[in-house]
């Protein structure tokens, strides 16, 4: 009978279920979306927790019909507790994947394990971009989302425990924050990422060289913001302000970058958060000792959380 780690996440905007063996195999990655309505560019927190516990219904379904097909047995149970390793790093969407990890971890009699968000984003891309030996090992991730632009140094250990210190990152929107209200703001759905993207691939028309906002390791998005509106009341096309918008968002990426040698020395960088599914960003840094995970383990997920539990219950053996 083989080992298995369950992990829970309940980002903003995602409810999550993993499933990985001993091996570090994922064998199951459940996503649910929340929905947001036409429109708007987010959601309360209040609306996030309801939706959140509805949608636990159906994660507990694909995780019962996963369980009921595989033969094996959880040793585990893990989940998102809070946004950041940070003192006082606190979002109550996230209580509902914990309060349902700790019960599960009660009812099964196994062992139960709390980590970050942040956390998860980052095992997740080492997990799929296949960097899984740079656990244990000092490395840079860039955490790139909606509601995260971080640079973080993390200095890890191949127990699953992880010290990440924010070294840079945005001083005011977050990138996916730039790309989701450039997309509503064209009458796109939100999140608008995977729609800029398309959009921007298929145009073909030129669109005006932004002059991008990089400080060292710290970067302001904004004014992409700004530019993109004015830009689309002046074209009214979709395309041009998608692959404006895109672009600017990887040039700033990528002179961040090139500084975090200069600052940090020569260390490995790992992409991670929902942001780096965009194949027109990641095109725009790849290079050297970088890695960069499929969109499944980019995007919110709790495979990361998986892996993590793995690796805290193995080193209790």
């Amino acid at each position: 009978m083989s080992k298995l780690f369950v992990g829970f996440d309940t980002s903003n905007y995602t409810t999550s279920v993993a499933v990985c063996d001993g091996d570090g195999e994922v064998l199951l990655n459940f996503k649910k979306m929340l929905a947001v309505k036409d429109g708007e560019r987010g959601l309360r927190q209040s609306d996030a927790v309801f939706q959140h516990t509805v949608n636990m219904v159906d994660a507990s379904a694909a995780l019962r019909e996963f369980l009921a097909g595989c033969g094996g047995k959880i040793y585990a149970v893990g989940c998102s507790a809070k946004p950041r390793d940070a003192e006082g790093s606190y979002m109550p969407c996230f209580l509902v994947g914990k309060s349902v990890s700790l019960c599960a971890a009660s009812v099964l009699g196994c062992e139960s394990y709390l980590f970050s968000h942040q956390a998860g984003h980052v095992a997740a891309a080492l997990l799929g971009a296949g960097a899984t030996h740079l656990f244990g090992k000092e490395f840079v991730s860039f955490h790139v989302s909606g509601g995260t632009t971080d640079i973080l140094h993390v200095k890890s250990t191949v127990n699953g425990d992880m010290k990440i210190e924010r070294v840079g990152g945005t001083r005011d929107l977050n990138a996916g924050q730039v790309i989701d209200r450039a997309g509503v703001m064209m009458g796109y759905p939100f999140p608008a990422g995977r729609h800029l993207e398309a959009a921007a691939s298929e145009n073909k028309d030129k669109f005006p060289k932004y002059r991008i906002c990089v400080d060292g390791l710290e970067c302001n998005l904004s004014g992409i913001e700004n530019k993109s509106v004015e830009l689309f009341e002046k074209t009214g096309d979709r395309g041009i302000v998608s692959a404006f918008v895109l672009n600017a968002v990887g040039e700033t990426l990528s002179a961040l970058t090139d500084n975090v040698s200069s600052a940090l020395g020569d260390l490995p960088i790992v992409y991670a958060g929902g942001v780096m599914s965009c194949t027109l960003i990641k095109d725009m840094l790849k290079g050297g000792d970088r890695y960069f995970a499929p969109p499944e383990f980019s995007a919110d997920n709790a495979a990361g959380i998986a892996y993590l539990t793995k690796l805290k219950s193995d080193a209790r053996r």
